[in-house]
């Protein structure tokens, strides 16, 4: 452990420089021309330390880089690999670096995506170049990173799938939870519903009773659906948006709502998508509609996965510092590998705070002994 610990300390500042290279190729989800530099730049680093490259080609959405290490002559080159899964998408729109650049200040890394996750991009590709150089890689290592995370995984999630169940266990390179670090083992599943009503329209002063309100009907609705929030279950609803109507003088024709539902178990959601699906209208004048499903299944609290848990907390305390473990309400592409069945830990990326704010940043002081655990869970046959 002393070994990994030291390594990573001595390749802090390479492993900024990486940092900053990433963080300054925006790569925005909706912006395929810039995940796809992005993507193209990891991919050269990861072919400089010895990777056998496949860059997956999307044409809706940013390229898959799928980056493979094999182990040098004291490793397993037939044993089944480990999956390190990431993503190379931010939520931050082109240009934001000109109001909030890449900078080191107050014991901090700071910048678009710097947390969420190029940081753990950086750690991955840190910790197989030092474990590479000392051959102690003992299995072959896939790095898996995806191009669409942030808006679902839509066109990445069938290679994540596929890749997956090639492997024995999946580390996932998401932030830690919370300042204090700790590694993830459960998250919500995630539904996204949008909730369209049809109505009649009508001048709102001169034949008023011949309309039918769609925007009336959905606000009855808006009760019904946050009714089915189950705090003692993990289920949440959120109707996150509204829109409809065109003038305050013409009763609307059309109105619409986007729901977010999150549920801890898999269990529960067949019976929420009935419910939510068979929402019927009290103004008989109007017609609804509901349409959406799962988009991430739940990663639960699985045996296999807790057990990977303890043996990084046991590495952990042999590099002198405690690693606790978390549930959270957020998905990853971690949900759809932990579906499968296959072993798998979450929040093995960088400590920090404020993914998607403007507060975005990582601790320094945390990113080489995190980068060693990494490393430590790799080395693990």
């Amino acid at each position: 452990m002393v070994r990994l610990l030291k390594a990573a300390r001595q390749r802090q500042t390479e492993s900024l420089t990486l940092l900053r290279a990433l963080v300054e190729l925006e790569s925005p989800s909706d912006h395929k021309a810039a995940v796809d530099q992005c993507v193209e730049f990891t991919a050269e680093v990861a072919t400089k330390l010895g990777a056998n490259v496949r860059r997956h080609r999307r044409r809706d959405a940013g390229d898959i880089l799928e980056a493979r290490f094999d182990p040098g002559n004291s490793g397993k080159r037939s044993s089944k690999p480990l999956l390190l899964l990431g993503h190379l998408d931010t939520v931050w729109p082109l240009g934001t670096l000109a109001g909030m650049p890449f900078k080191i200040e107050k014991g901090r890394a700071w910048g678009p995506g710097v947390l969420d996750m190029k940081a753990g991009v950086a750690m991955a590709l840190t910790a197989l170049d030092f474990l590479k150089e000392e051959d102690l890689l003992p299995r072959p290592v896939i790095l898996l990173l995806a191009g669409d995370e942030e808006t679902g995984s839509h066109a990445s999630r069938a290679i994540t799938e596929k890749t997956a169940q090639r492997c024995e266990a999946v580390y996932v390179l998401e932030p830690a939870q919370g300042l204090e670090g700790a590694y993830k083992t459960a998250r919500k599943g995630i539904a996204n519903y949008r909730v369209h009503v049809t109505g009649v329209a009508a001048h709102s002063g001169v034949n008023f009773e011949q309309g039918h309100s769609a925007i009336t009907e959905l606000a009855r609705q808006v009760g019904v659906i946050e009714s089915c929030t189950n705090l003692e279950r993990g289920i949440t609803i959120n109707v996150g948006t509204i829109q409809g109507g065109t003038r305050s003088n013409v009763v609307a024709a059309e109105a619409w709502a986007e729901v977010d539902a999150r549920v801890v178990r898999a269990a529960d959601f067949p019976a929420l998508d009935r419910r939510l699906k068979n929402l019927r209208v009290r103004d008989r004048g109007c017609v609804l509609k509901v349409e959406g499903s799962l988009n991430r299944p739940p990663m639960e609290r699985t045996r296999a996965t807790v057990a990977l848990y303890r043996r990084a907390a046991t590495l952990a305390a042999g590099m002198g510092f405690e690693l606790q473990e978390a549930s959270t309400g957020g998905g990853s592409d971690g949900n759809f590998t932990s579906a499968l069945g296959i072993p798998t830990l979450d929040g093995m990326g960088a400590v920090g705070e404020g993914a998607h704010a403007r507060n975005e940043s990582v601790v320094l002081k945390k990113l080489a002994p995190r980068t060693a655990l990494l490393a430590a869970m790799i080395c693990e046959p």
